[in-house]
């Protein structure tokens, strides 16, 4: 671990102390773990705390574990994890907080701590399901007004739920029920004998 990471986990646990959940360094990056309940105060502490001061989210995005480690994760299913900088501090951080409802996943909106948050939770929203409370317009950002579920969720089929196409007879495109028979096409992979001559170079 390098000297920087030492002193801003050091710093991390004055400032936050019992919202951290966990702290730690792996591959150069420093990675903490709030609380839900505790998600808006920490974030404001990072925000403002003399020793951090990550002024700046410079991304947000949403985690589905249900599948994570072929199935043997024990946590929540859904969590958001937060990319901060501090342009003055020439450093980074990754924070993740996991929703503690799975049916239902819900986190406070940090658009209020970081505007930037916006769009971002609004994806989040969008891909995966997961509510911000007091956000300012949470609505779907990528997918229609009418899609059917959340796309980035582990459990949504891989063909979709509907499909569009033009009716010309009603002169307008409408929804209607998948028509692709669901499939995996797993690549097939030919090993011939001799396949390259003995200078390397491909036959034929």
């Amino acid at each position: 671990m390098t000297a920087r990471n030492e002193n801003l986990l050091t710093a991390l646990k004055s400032a936050l102390g019992d919202k951290l959940v966990s702290a730690d360094a792996a591959l150069g990056e420093v990675t903490v773990v709030v609380g839900a309940e505790e998600l808006l105060a920490a974030c404001a502490l990072l925000r403002d705390d003399a020793a951090l001061r990550f002024e700046q989210l410079i991304d947000l995005c949403g985690v589905d574990y249900s599948e994570y480690r072929e199935g043997e994760w024990q946590g929540r299913r859904f969590a958001v994890v937060y990319h901060l900088l501090s342009v003055s501090l020439n450093q980074r951080l990754r924070l993740r907080v996991f929703a503690p409802d799975d049916d239902f996943p819900v986190l406070a909106s940090v658009v209020g701590v970081w505007s930037s948050a916006n769009w971002y939770e609004r994806e989040a929203f969008d891909l995966y399901g997961i509510m911000f409370t007091g956000h300012p317009d949470l609505r779907r950002l990528l997918t229609d007004y009418g899609f059917i579920g959340h796309p980035f969720r582990k459990d949504f089929p891989l063909s979709g739920n509907v499909e569009m196409r033009y009716d010309p007879e009603q002169k307008r495109v409408i929804y209607q029920p998948v028509t692709i028979e669901p499939r995996v096409i797993t690549p097939r992979i030919v090993r011939e004998e001799n396949y390259a001559d003995s200078e390397g170079f491909r036959k034929g």
